[in-house]
């Protein structure tokens, strides 16, 4: 099954009248970690205590975990407690937020429909990894409903954004810190896991205020992530996609950190996209490797993300703005209604698989 022991996600649940703590998806219950294993790092209200105790921890405890599971269910089924008894939380503080734009799909499209007479990529593009810093204290779980932000929408303006969009994204959660002054040392030893990420985008706002220093109101308002963080150790790997020029010698590849995960975008109940995360043109350990490049520290609960996710058919665009083409090529409900950019009432999920193995999902509907 999809949460079998191969895979094994970690999340913050609580039941009624008790306190926020840490578990495990198992099936459609939830494994009480902190009473399993007695350990009381797993009775605080965020995996960040856990994560901060590093990879060869990681790996131990999710092996104590399939063990016990597997061979000792006398100790662990009195500790499983079914998913529709229980809330789930934020699973960390985030400490800071930084996404990235690293599928080249996405940008390419991007780069058509806003410079139709030049070429689709800024010169920089192909050699590294361009991103920018988001907003950590805006960072909600999914299910968080999303109020329609407002701004400024050209020059003497200022309203609700009429052109909200949706980018599916997949985030990577720094567990290991790193020291001031240094690059980040191996992605393994820093990354503990993943999530699925909607990066809600304001595209009006974004295209008023965003030249020359990038993306700021129009993203910071509302970033959704699943609530399940899903190990490193879980995701199956494959080699990133081939990269020219070669990047300079600290961007260079120093494993297979390609990812074979399928994203799935659902409007209102229907499928709209199938993002391929195995397209994406740069890797997760170069986002960390350029992240701290300049000796920029990561902190437990950092968390980057890959920007939209894009493949080179239509029906794998990653965001609202690629598959309408900023709106002059309407989505076809099956319903009869057509979308170009998101309507009050409207909600959007994504979900994740990785070799039959599920990533959560990300829920979010238009206030």
């Amino acid at each position: 099954m999809s949460w079998g022991l191969d895979n094994l996600p970690y999340g913050v649940f609580s039941r009624r009248g008790e306190a926020p703590r840490v578990g495990v998806r198992y099936g459609d219950q939830v494994l009480d970690l902190a009473a399993a294993l007695h350990d009381e790092v797993f009775a605080a209200p965020s995996l960040n205590p856990f994560m901060a105790r590093g990879h060869t921890a990681w790996h131990d405890t999710r092996a104590l975990i399939q063990e016990k599971l597997s061979t000792d269910r006398s100790v662990t089924d009195a500790h499983l407690i079914p998913l529709e008894q229980v809330r789930l939380h934020l699973p960390f503080e985030v400490a800071d937020y930084v996404d990235f734009y690293c599928s080249l799909d996405h940008a390419s499209n991007i780069g058509r429909i806003f410079r139709p007479d030049a070429e689709p990529l800024l010169p920089n593009w192909r050699h590294l990894p361009v991103g920018y810093h988001g907003r950590a204290g805006t960072v909600v779980v999914s299910g968080t409903p999303i109020r329609r932000p407002s701004g400024q929408l050209r020059a003497g303006v200022f309203g609700p954004s009429t052109k909200l969009d949706i980018e599916a994204e997949l985030g990577f959660v720094v567990g290991v810190p790193s020291e001031l002054g240094s690059p980040a040392g191996a992605f393994e030893e820093h990354v503990f896991g993943v999530t699925l990420v909607n990066d809600w985008s304001a595209r009006d706002i974004q295209s008023f205020e965003y030249v020359p220093l990038g993306p700021f109101l129009g993203k910071s308002f509302a970033t959704s992530i699943s609530p399940w963080i899903t190990p490193l150790e879980a995701l199956p790997r494959i080699p990133g996609r081939p990269q020219e020029p070669e990047p300079l010698g600290h961007l260079r590849r120093q494993g297979d950190w390609g990812l074979d995960i399928t994203v799935e975008v659902w409007l209102n109940g229907e499928i709209v996209s199938r993002p391929p995360y195995p397209s994406m043109y740069w890797t997760p350990d170069q986002m960390l490797a350029h992240l701290t490049s300049n000796g920029a520290s990561l902190r437990t609960g950092d968390l980057f993300a890959s920007g939209t996710i894009s493949g080179p058919q239509r029906e794998e665009r990653g965001s609202l703005i690629e598959l309408s083409w900023n709106g002059g090529d309407p989505i076809k409900l099956a319903s009869g209604e057509t979308r170009t950019f998101l309507e009050d009432g409207d909600t959007v999920t994504l979900r994740a698989t990785a070799a039959g193995r599920s990533l959560g999902e990300v829920v979010g509907t238009v206030r």
